[in-house]
């Protein structure tokens, strides 16, 4: 696929959501850019997240409380996701996944390119929240 030229925007988008360790939303990206970006709309965001994630620059991380979030990194990977506030986190690699050998499961009539691991429950924050609750 052809890529399309770079643009100030779209760069801006990019570096944004690169730099950012909480897989934010479209419009998380708006917000931190737009003071920066005067003439920066939402939908501008969308589109060149769309062309990011479509020249396989950007990935999505999910969508999480209604909102589709993105990542930095491409390169597929697990997240773990809190139920309770959202929170997306990067699920370090263990020692099968640092060895780059990936055993696609076996599907009867089907074969897969891609895995998507998601791991859901509660940070470290909101499970201390709850139990001081209690």
């Amino acid at each position: 696929m052809l890529e399309r030229r770079h643009s100030k925007k779209r760069d801006a988008v990019l570096e944004f959501i690169r730099s950012s360790t909480i897989h934010p939303t479209a419009k998380r990206v708006y917000e931190q850019l737009k003071p920066r970006l005067p003439d920066l709309s939402l939908g501008t965001v969308y589109r060149n997240i769309k062309v990011l994630k479509d020249e396989g620059h950007l990935s999505s991380a999910g969508i999480v409380q209604g909102e589709e979030r993105f990542e930095g990194n491409p390169d597929p990977h697990p997240h773990a996701v809190c139920k309770c506030c959202g929170l997306i986190i990067d699920v370090p690699p263990d020692e099968k996944a640092a060895t780059g050998v990936w055993h696609p499961v076996s599907i009867p009539g089907f074969t897969a390119d891609l895995r998507d691991t998601v791991f859901y429950g509660s940070c470290s924050l909101c499970t201390k929240t709850t139990t001081l609750g209690r």
